[in-house]
């Protein structure tokens, strides 16, 4: 035993308790911070799904490049994890007469730099899209209806628009508001470098690697957004992850604290680990497949021996009905989701505004659909390539895969190609497939009809992702008349009306819902959202 002279030992007895004493502070500090609303946590680091292609919030309306955007930028209505629009940069908006729109906007918010927002920078905000020429996946479809702009004052905004129209403030969700001194005269390419990446938004941009990551440090000036108050989390980073198994190894390897897109075949072992938490809910996606119905020879289909056909068959609608038929909804809900999907008969999932319950998914009866062929003047089938991303939606390619099975079992010989989404959506949008699964998520059924199965119309932004260009007069004409009522019992009414009178088109073949997930570290929390985004300021320590 080594002694001490007592003096000393009296010294190293009030060294000790010293020490403990400011262990035990500092401890019941940091508890205290982490339990404390707007309290800043050190790092989160998040793994996303699909690639971000660009950090510019007006150039390509794509999910993974929105969810991105909306950490660094915020829109004037903002929506909360049920798909409820609530207020964002404005504080309120009504009617002030058929055709015009008040807007009142909040009161000292800051811009990254420090400057005011003001009125300016939402005029500057809605007429970019239009500049943006070169855009591959536009957002002038959200500010076409608006006819002309009046600045009150600086926190007041009136909009006009050509024909009474109640879908303003909800278009007005996707455009991002960026700052006009900042954003003036910039290229897509000084957004992703930074330079004029200067939005309201909870985090601001330190780094943007395509391909790699995305670095955003705590808006420490943050006026609070939904949750009124500001992120937790000082740093955070989006790792680009879009391979299901690296995203799933950097999890468990303690390389990243969250990710989303959980493949089905993994959810099981993550909810039996003790040391991580799961969130689902479902979602406001639909899986579906666009049948080009607009060209006489459109590509990749032919006869089972190479030659081409002498008509495109996707534009009769027994042939269509045939590949619905073909469908096995229930199996690939079982199978490839492995439960966590809902077989679709619209084209939005139940709980989304406009959705019909009377619509119910098409039976599997590959006879019958044998027989819709055969009376289409198909007895023997055709040959076909079915597209598809590999990396954007949850088990997208083996559902394409499975998808090809079903086709063939009716006499469709099926070739499956599939690509990252990063190269997909570009070739899909520039008319390369003739069969193409896109997924599409929407706050209700008529918006949906109008971006997915409006006859394309660029003067007014309808049907910008109506790929196989179906056409009914009638639904068109339903839906201008659903967006000119504010009644929203009439507008819904009317919804329904338009979906019903365009899905007995087959003009699409509908697949299922997803169920959005997210897997985490026990130690933090998350709300699942409705609108499948990943928020970084919306997780939180437990």
């Amino acid at each position: 035993m080594v002694s001490f002279h007592p003096l000393a030992e009296r010294i190293l007895h009030m060294l000790v308790q010293r020490a403990r004493f400011v262990l035990t502070s500092l401890i019941v500090s940091a508890l205290s911070l982490a339990g404390a609303p707007g309290a800043a946590a050190a790092e989160l680091r998040i793994g996303v799904a699909a690639e971000v292609t660009s950090i510019d919030p007006h150039f390509l309306n794509l999910a993974p490049n929105n969810n991105a955007a909306w950490h660094v930028f915020e829109a004037l209505t903002h929506v909360d994890a049920n798909a409820r629009l609530v207020p964002g940069l404005a504080l309120s908006w009504r009617p002030i007469d058929p055709t015009t729109w008040e807007f009142k906007l909040r009161k000292g918010v800051k811009f990254h730099d420090g400057s005011d927002f003001t009125a300016e920078d939402v005029v500057f905000s809605l007429e970019r899209p239009a500049r943006l020429a070169a855009s591959p996946g536009p957002f002038t479809g959200f500010v076409k209806p608006i006819a002309a702009k009046k600045i009150v004052d600086p926190w007041t905004l009136q909009l006009k628009t050509a024909a009474p129209y109640a879908m303003l403030p909800y278009d007005l969700n996707s455009i991002f508001i960026v700052s006009k001194k900042a954003a003036a005269g910039a290229a897509t390419e000084d957004f992703n470098s930074g330079k004029a990446a200067i939005g309201t938004g909870p985090y601001k941009l330190v780094r943007f690697a395509r391909g790699e990551r995305i670095e955003l440090a705590r808006n420490g000036a943050y006026w609070g957004g939904q949750n009124g108050k500001l992120a937790a989390w000082d740093k955070v980073t989006l790792r680009i992850l879009p391979e299901d198994t690296a995203r799933i190894a950097a999890l468990l390897a303690g390389d990243v604290d969250v990710i989303e897109n959980i493949p089905t075949a993994d959810l099981t072992r993550l909810k039996a680990n003790p040391n991580f938490r799961l969130e689902q809910k479902v979602s406001w996606r639909t899986l579906f497949l666009h049948l080009d119905q607009y060209r006489d020879h459109p590509p990749q289909l032919a006869d089972k021996s190479g030659k081409p056909l002498a008509r495109n068959p996707f534009k009769d609608a027994r042939v269509r009905l045939a590949l619905s038929k073909a469908v096995n909804r229930r199996a690939i809900v079982e199978r490839v989701m492995e439960g966590n999907a809902i077989a679709a008969g619209n084209l939005v999932s139940p709980p989304v505004f406009g959705h019909v319950a009377a619509l119910k998914p098409d039976a599997y009866d590959p006879e019958e659909a044998k027989k819709l062929l055969a009376q289409a003047g198909y007895p023997d089938g055709f040959a076909l390539t079915l597209y598809a991303p590999n990396n954007r939606y949850v088990n997208d390619e083996q559902l394409a895969q499975a998808l090809a099975q079903m086709l063939a079992r009716i006499g469709i010989k099926t070739r499956v190609e599939t690509m990252p989404a990063s190269v997909y959506f570009g070739k899909a949008r520039a008319g390369e497939f003739s069969l193409a699964m896109l997924g599409w998520g929407s706050f209700s059924g008529d918006l949906a009809l109008r971006a997915l199965l409006a006859t394309p119309d660029a003067a007014t932004g309808y049907g910008a992702w109506n790929w196989g260009r179906y056409s009914n007069p009638k639904v068109d004409a339903l839906l201008e008349r659903g967006f000119a009522t504010l009644d929203e019992k009439k507008r819904e009414a009317m919804a329904r009306e338009a979906a019903t009178l365009a899905l007995k088109d087959t003009p699409v073949i509908l697949l299922h819902h997803q169920l959005a997930s997210w897997a985490m570290n026990k130690g933090i929390a998350y709300t699942a959202r409705t609108d499948e985004y990943t928020f970084a300021h919306d997780f939180r320590p437990r």
